[in-house]
Formats: C-alpha cells, sequence, structure tokens
C-alpha cells in the first residue's frame, strides 16, 4: 500500500494544503513543511506512507487506504510526534488530537437560490454557541433562528468557532482555522446550520481571527516558522507573516480559510477580529486580498466583511478602486463608548475621551467615527467619504459586556427610559445595527470572559484579566479585584448561558425591538436616505430622515435628559414639509415597552420634548 504522486492519477483539490477524498479512489494529502526533508502521513489503526517532494517546501501524496472519517497524523523526519494536519476540517478529539477527513461535498444543500441580504438590510445578531443555549450546541440553537427571523434580525453573526483547546472558550484563542469546534457539534451541523438560516432568510457571518493563534494547540511552527513574523508581534503572541520571507504561502493560507468558510459552509461573510493587530506592508495588502477572495467564492452572492479596527482606519472600508481595501464595514466603538458614558456617566479607562452629549450622536449620525485623526490620541483617518451603513453599531458586544467586569448587560447599567431611547437611536441610526445575543429581551444572564486554559496559561490568563480590568478605575481596588469571576471556572461560563424563557417574561422589552427594527426596515426600504441631525440641547438631539418624494420625511428626536417646552426652537430641521405639521409615529414610552406614555409632541406649534425619551415623528396634514 503507498501513496502515488501527483502526476501518477488526476486529482481535484478544493485547497492548496490538507487532506481531501478523491470520490473512492484515497484520500490526497499535500502539506508545507519547508523545513522537513520526509514527511509521512500515518493513518490511525493502518499504514504510515511517505509523501513526495514537492518544490517549495510542499509534500503531498494519494492514499488509497485513506477514505472518509480516517483519522490521520503527519510525522516529518521520521521524529518525534505525529501532528495535526494544520488544515484538518476536524478535530474529534480537539486540537492535540488526530485530524480526521472530511467530505465537503457529502451535505445536500437547500439554499440554491439564496442570493444574500444587501448591507441596507443588515440587522446583525451576534451569537456564542455555547452559551446560546443550555446544550450550547449547532443543532440547539438553529432551533431559536425562526424566533431572530420573526424579530426582524436579517444576520446572525457567529463568534469564532475555529477549534481551540479545553470544554469552552470564547473562541479567539483558535488554533485550528479549518476545522469547527467539536464542541459545538460535527461539520454537518455546522452546515444544518447555516442552511436553515438561508430558509429563513437570515444570513450568517463568522467572526475570523487572523491576527495570531492562541498558546495551546498551535503546531504550526513544526511545520513551519515562517508562519510567524519576524518583525511584529501581539498582546497576545506572535504575529502572523504577511510580508516577510517565506509569506506565500501563508497568505494563501488565510486566503483559502477565508473562501473555504464561504464555499464549504456557504458563510455570507466575516468580521475580522482586531485588524490594527494584523501587519502587511506588501504591494496588496493581506485585507484586500481576503476580501477579493470572499467575493470570488461567494459567486456573486451578497456578503458583508466587516473589520475591528481600534486605529479606525477609514481605508479598510473604501473601494479598491480608489485604493481601499474593499471590506464592507467597521466596527464602530466610538457609538457604543460614547452611548455607554451617556447612560451611565462613566468616563473610566477608554471611555475617558467620551462626554456622552448630544454633539456626539449628532456627529456619529454625520460621519461615523469620532476620532478621525483631529487630534494628540492620533486615533483615526478621515473618514467623510463612507457612507453611514460602513460602520457597525452597537449599545453591547462580547468585549464590552465582559468589559464591565461583572459581566453586567446595559440595561442594568441605565434608565430604563434611556435605555429605551438609546435603543431606538441604535436601530434607526445610519449604521448597521448590531445586537448581542439576549440583548432583545433585557436578558439577566451576564457574559463573561471565560476560557479553559490548565496549568501555567491559565494562571497568566487570570493574572492577564485582571490587570487589564485594573485599567477601570473601579474594579482596581482589592475588594473589586478579590470579586472578578474566574476565566477558567465552568461556573462562570455556565452563568453566561441564556434563559430564553425570559423571552416571554420580558416581553415588553422583546416588543420594543421587534417593532423599532420593522420601523428600521421600513425607513431604509427605498435605499439609503439623505439623513441629516442637529443638536437640540446638551442631552437632546433630532435626526431628520428626507423621503425621496420629499414629503413623508421622519424625524428621531432622542432626549435622555428631562422634558423640555419650546414656544420657539431655532432648528430648521424641525420644520414641517408642505403638508403640515408632525404627528407623533411612534414613542420609546408606549406601555406596551414598560413605558409611562407621554403627552402629544407638538401643539398649536408649540413642542414638549419627553424627557428620558425617544420619539419618532412623520408628516400629517395641516
Amino acid at each position: 500500500m503507498g501513496s502515488l504522486p501527483l502526476s501518477d492519477r488526476p486529482v481535484h483539490r478544493r485547497l492548496p494544503i490538507g487532506a481531501e477524498p478523491q470520490g473512492g479512489n484515497g484520500v490526497h494529502f499535500r502539506v508545507w513543511a519547508p523545513a522537513a526533508r520526509t514527511v509521512a502521513i500515518e493513518i490511525e489503526g493502518g499504514a504510515t506512507e511517505t509523501l513526495s517532494a514537492e518544490p517549495d517546501g510542499y509534500f503531498s501524496g494519494l492514499v488509497s487506504e485513506a477514505g472518509v472519517g480516517t483519522r490521520y497524523r503527519f510525522r516529518l523526519d521520521s521524529q518525534g510526534n505525529a501532528l495535526p494536519d494544520p488544515v484538518s476540517r476536524f478535530q474529534p478529539d480537539g486540537p492535540h488530537g488526530a485530524s480526521q477527513v472530511v467530505d465537503p461535498a457529502s451535505f445536500t444543500w437547500n439554499d440554491a437560490d439564496w442570493s444574500g441580504v444587501p448591507r441596507e438590510r443588515l440587522v446583525i445578531y451576534e451569537m456564542h454557541i455555547g452559551t446560546f443555549t443550555p446544550e450550547g450546541t449547532w443543532e440547539a440553537a438553529s432551533h431559536h433562528l425562526p424566533a431572530l427571523a420573526e424579530l426582524g434580525i436579517t444576520a446572525v453573526e457567529m463568534m469564532p468557532i475555529a477549534d481551540f483547546p479545553g470544554k469552552f472558550g470564547w473562541g479567539y484563542d483558535g488554533v485550528d482555522l479549518f476545522a469547527p469546534t467539536r464542541l459545538y457539534g460535527a461539520p454537518d451541523d455546522l452546515r444544518r446550520f447555516v442552511d436553515t438560516a438561508h430558509e429563513l432568510g437570515l444570513a450568517v457571518i463568522l467572526d475570523a481571527v487572523y491576527n495570531h493563534f492562541g498558546p495551546d494547540g498551535n503546531y504550526l511552527r513544526s511545520y513551519a516558522a515562517g508562519y510567524f513574523s519576524q518583525k511584529h508581534g501581539t498582546e497576545w503572541g506572535d504575529a502572523i507573516n504577511f510580508d516577510g520571507p517565506d509569506s506565500g504561502p501563508v497568505r494563501e493560507f488565510f486566503t483559502a480559510n477565508a473562501g473555504y468558510w464561504i464555499e464549504e459552509y456557504h458563510f455570507d461573510g466575516l468580521r475580522l477580529d482586531a485588524t490594527h493587530r494584523i501587519y502587511d506592508d506588501s504591494d496588496e495588502h493581506i485585507l484586500a486580498a481576503i476580501g477579493r477572495r470572499v467575493r470570488a467564492a461567494a459567486v456573486g452572492r451578497e456578503t458583508h466583511i466587516a473589520a475591528e479596527n481600534e486605529d479606525q482606519v477609514a481605508r479598510i472600508a473604501r473601494s479598491l478602486e480608489v485604493g481601499g481595501y474593499g471590506l464592507d464595514g467597521l466596527w464602530n466603538d466610538d457609538f457604543h463608548h460614547a452611548a455607554r458614558v451617556a447612560l451611565t456617566g462613566r468616563r473610566e479607562f477608554y471611555y475617558r475621551d467620551f462626554t456622552g452629549r448630544a454633539r456626539e450622536f449628532v456627529a456619529i449620525a454625520k460621519h461615523g467615527y469620532l476620532f478621525q485623526g483631529q487630534d494628540s490620541t492620533g486615533r483615526g483617518t478621515p473618514a467623510f467619504d463612507l457612507p453611514g451603513a460602513s460602520y457597525v453599531n452597537y449599545l453591547e458586544n462580547h468585549d464590552q459586556i465582559a468589559h464591565s467586569g461583572a459581566g453586567l448587560r446595559g440595561h442594568l447599567l441605565s434608565n430604563p427610559g434611556c435605555w429605551r431611547a438609546m435603543t431606538a437611536y441604535l436601530l434607526l441610526s445610519p449604521g448597521v445595527p448590531l445586537l448581542f445575543q439576549g440583548q432583545e429581551f433585557c436578558a439577566s444572564s451576564p457574559f463573561l470572559y471565560f476560557v479553559d486554559h490548565q496549568g501555567e496559561i491559565g494562571r497568566l490568563v487570570r493574572k492577564g484579566r485582571a490587570e487589564y480590568l485594573a485599567g477601570f478605575p473601579s474594579l482596581a481596588s482589592p475588594e473589586m479585584q478579590r470579586r472578578l469571576d474566574d476565566p477558567g471556572s465552568t461556573e462562570t461560563f455556565r452563568r453566561c448561558v441564556l434563559d430564553h424563557s425570559e423571552r416571554q417574561r420580558n416581553a415588553a422589552a422583546l416588543a420594543l425591538h421587534h417593532d423599532l427594527i420593522a420601523l428600521r426596515h421600513e425607513v431604509f426600504a427605498g435605499g439609503a436616505r439623505r439623513i441629516d441631525a442637529a443638536i437640540l440641547g446638551s442631552r437632546a438631539w433630532v435626526l431628520r430622515f428626507f423621503a425621496n418624494n420629499g414629503e413623508d420625511d421622519l424625524l428621531l428626536i432622542v432626549n435622555l435628559g428631562v422634558d423640555r417646552r419650546c414656544e420657539t426652537i431655532s432648528e430648521p430641521l424641525l420644520a414641517p414639509n408642505e403638508r403640515g405639521s408632525w404627528r407623533l409615529k411612534w414613542s420609546s414610552e408606549h406601555p406596551d415597552y414598560g413605558g409611562t406614555g407621554i403627552p402629544a409632541p407638538v401643539i398649536d406649534g408649540v413642542w414638549q420634548i419627553p424627557g428620558h425619551a425617544a420619539i419618532v415623528l412623520m408628516s400629517g396634514e395641516r
């Protein structure tokens, strides 16, 4: 039983490296190991086959004994332990175990007519599969997709799923980028989740980590030191080598991974984690290359690629034609930070540069980022050319909830009326809104940082987490440090699991989100409207949505302060159009949402703007 060189039998491959079944004619294996003299494939319970050397450090061969389900490892130079495949499609026993051959073509998809969701219709729901249900599986999560579709959600964004060691974790320490973690089910369970979502009209976006690998279970350095940069580093470990010697195969590895999730799992886009720690001085930045690969893999289907970037580099979301990287969106921490200060009054740590005043929310509506390189922080670059839909805005996400120390949700940290009002601003402002799991029904469960690392790595994680949170003076005291949850505790993880029965108990919050999302879809149904915004007071502001017909304009007024009565108001955005005065269309103080009602906002030209509330006005007859 021996391996055959590529030239002796035709081979069909989807990926540049990895194990790929050949339709009953065995499995073709290929790996990049430029420092090795020989590479053999060890079949679990079977023979060891030597692979043929190719140019540029690749080894490959067709093993007729192997088939779908075969478990295997690579052995380099006949020494040491055999290693899992760096492009394993599944690790049934985790990153330290054997890899398993998977046939990506065996699943029967039902989404041939699926064309994706345009950016202007996106309402994103961030989900951590392990805590979204008590079972923590794709199969269990799929049962809740109809409820999300009914709510008006149009896209689910899945936190990272690349396999990682331990029994639980956020996923940002993944080490097998092509292997969906065994913790949530089998590869076909993930495919079935995506297929079900598409049947319900939901896009599925994957959070991908391309800036570093986790500290445990990463065997890439054994294959090639060239995977890691000699010039750059990150706070989480070695940076990836996208621009140094031997970077060609590394770039191919990551662009192939981006395309893989679109082709083999039908994902509708990516959220790229911490792109400010992706370093690349190449002629074509790796982010642009990833974007091109995703578009090609989607074959005309709508995709959405957004980047988290603390440096707020606008070029990322500009088109390739004008020298940008061609991605669709940027996560907008400025939105969250300004809202958090407005709702809680706390300006600690990275909130210190924000005031939470109306001028910030007017600027966000008009310009997206607040910081575009205009001050000593050096944060941001000019972004005036980017449309509002280039920004992904949020009141909650996985990081920001956990950074509260106790993992408390935003509604527990703010005035209820102001929370409802800010929710209206989120869901009706020009950016793409993102909700974090459970936000729609004011979940009581916290979301804490959890990761199952043992020994010294576990100790360092606990120490590092406590030191980071100590950046908030309120969390730096000994009594608060003692109360921080242990990231490695199973109890910490279990506390974060959603209780979906709260959907019924908190029906008012669910109704608020349902109606606001429906209103958003109505407002933007004809495409992006022209929007202007103005300050009405230190804690009050207005957005005007101009209709294409010149008649059906809408006003969104948010007031986080006290009631305001104005007989004269020198703001032209409040002027009615030719059809006459304004009439109330929607209010965050409706009793269906837990509110206490409001008076008529405009009577005989006198404005009565309710405090701790948001209202939407529409054109009325004279």
